[in-house]
Formats: C-alpha cells, sequence, structure tokens
C-alpha cells in the first residue's frame, strides 16, 4: 500500500509493534527498510516521511502477513 501523509507517526509507530510479520518501507528507487526494526524506525522513518511529504516521493508499505496488512490498512484509512 502506498503511503502519501502520515500525521501521526507516534500512532503509526505503535501499530507496527502490534505486527507480528516483517513489515518493510520500500522507495521507488526499491530501496527498503525494515520497520520493525526500532533503530530503522527512530533513525529512518521520521526523514523519509518528511522527505516524501517535502518531494512528493512515493512510498510503500509491504507487510508479510495478511493481519498486518489489515491492521496497517484500517490505522492508515482513519487518518489518525
Amino acid at each position: 500500500m502506498k503511503i502519501y501523509h502520515l500525521k501521526n507517526v507516534e500512532g503509526f509507530l505503535e501499530v507496527l509493534d502490534q505486527c507480528k510479520g516483517t513489515v518493510e518501507l520500500v522507495s521507488k528507487d526499491g530501496d527498503r527498510l525494515n520497520l520493525k526494526s526500532k533503530l530503522s524506525q527512530y533513525v529512518g522513518l521520521s526523514k523519509l516521511f518528511k522527505e516524501a511529504r517535502n518531494l512528493d516521493l512515493e512510498l510503500e508499505i509491504f507487510a508479510h502477513e495478511p493481519e498486518d496488512a489489515d491492521r496497517l490498512f484500517h490505522f492508515l484509512m482513519e487518518g489518525v
């Protein structure tokens, strides 16, 4: 699923903590960031979302478990 604007980064991190499988953030260039890693979350996630907002980059989330994909989809659709 593609991400365009993420207003609630803290809420998003809480949802990621609830995910059981691998969740990756992928840029249009194919760069992958494992969002289950706390180091990746703190070091790279906020920078990537800020750049995506400012430069209109395409970012996509891939969840390897269907229940994780549903959880992320509902969070992103609620716009919380």
